[in-house]
């Protein structure tokens, strides 16, 4: 009966639950807010407009015009959360980070749907993010306002922003904050390093054309003077190693190259350090591995290095032929001199033939055996 005479009169029964808020315009002005109970309201020229509190986010049409029209109704219900231009805030619900609200933003929220926190933070000198507070956030889901960068160990890492060159970053995780600029990481190993130049060609000053290997150890110890001095400071290196050893080679004759590398390494070598130590490289030791000589030349030096350790080999024996006739010499004047001597190389060599031999028959006594005919009999 209440009910229909409620309707006759012009009247509603709305009924809002703890997890609700209703939004009420009366001829399309703010009237009320209400919550949890049951409301009487005139149906005629009303607009409710109901919310639900398990999203706790203020989220409606009339956002704006509540705002600037019923502060009170505001103040009573909803946290208002705006951000300056280089400003973020962090918006915690019972006391964990719950939504970022971003530079020139704003964000409403219902005060009976939890108790809000703000923190904010000023991003105008800096958009690195604090190691712990990037944790927080990645803990809380809110990561995707974040990049990060990795920097592994022996190598640093250098930060630019917005084109212009920053700082060196160590070894480590770096976050900052993607707010409209632009953050690169450019990663330089700083250990030490090989690189190889591989058939470089070169003619020598006899004109004759031939092929070098090269190797040099080197390492980056001044990373913001490599990456800002040149565009690649390995493809510079590599250019210089070339060039230097280039002119170095191309100065000598191929039997001054072949009979002292170790030299030309280290004058080509004192010109490549120099050079890249104004770029913020340091160049270790180069070395020159190999020289590759053209089919026909191989086959005519082969030809020459065989010659030449022939007639090493036959000044050897030489040699010695000398040596053993000089020998041979020595020995007979010392037997000229004494006959003790001689008998004694005598009786030698009638032992080595005693012993080769089953039967020796001996005529005419001592003296037949030393002086006169010795007859072997098998």
């Amino acid at each position: 009966m209440r009910d229909v005479i409620e309707k006759l009169l012009g009247y509603q029964r709305v009924t809002v639950t703890e997890t609700q808020r209703a939004l009420v315009l009366e001829k399309g002005r703010f009237a009320d807010i209400l919550g949890p109970g049951e409301h009487r309201l005139k149906l005629r020229n009303v607009t409710i407009q109901m919310h639900d509190l398990s999203g706790p986010r203020f989220v409606s049409v009339y956002e704006d015009a509540l705002l600037r029209e019923r502060p009170d109704l505001v103040d009573a219900h909803l946290t208002v959360v705006r951000t300056k231009a280089d400003e973020l805030a962090i918006v915690a619900r019972d006391g964990r980070a719950y939504e970022l609200v971003t530079p020139d933003h704003r964000a409403v929220y219902w005060k009976d749907a939890a108790e809000w926190s703000v923190e904010r933070l000023d991003v105008s000198d800096s958009h690195e993010v604090d190691a712990k507070l990037a944790q927080r956030l990645m803990r809380s889901g809110l990561a995707k306002h974040m990049t990060s960068v990795e920097v592994a160990e022996g190598r640093v890492g250098i930060l630019t922003i917005d084109g212009v060159q920053a700082r060196v970053l160590e070894a480590g995780t770096y976050w900052f904050w993607m707010l409209g600029r632009k953050h690169l990481v450019k990663l330089v190993d700083t250990r030490w390093q090989s690189m190889d130049v591989s058939g470089q060609e070169i003619l020598t000053k006899d004109r004759v054309s031939l092929r070098v290997n090269l190797s040099a150890e080197y390492r980056v110890v001044d990373p913001e003077l490599a990456v800002g001095a040149v565009k690649d400071f390995a493809e510079a290196l590599h250019r210089a190693l070339q060039l230097a050893f280039r002119k170095t080679l191309g100065a000598l004759t191929l039997d001054t190259l072949l009979a002292d590398k170790v030299s030309v390494d280290t004058e080509a070598a004192a010109r490549v350090r120099a050079e890249m130590a104004r770029v913020g490289v340091e160049v270790g030791e180069i070395a020159l591995k190999d020289v590759i000589l053209p089919g026909e030349m191989r086959e005519i030096l082969n030809r020459v290095v065989a010659a030449q350790k022939e007639a090493e080999a036959n000044m050897i024996r030489r040699r010695e032929e000398t040596n053993a006739t000089r020998s041979l010499l020595n020995t007979a004047k010392v037997m000229a001199e004494n006959p003790v001597m001689l008998r004694l190389k005598e009786l030698e060599a009638l032992e080595g033939i005693a012993g080769k031999v089953e039967r020796l028959t001996v005529h005419n006594g001592t003296d037949g055996l030393m002086n006169d005919l010795v007859r072997l009999r098998v």
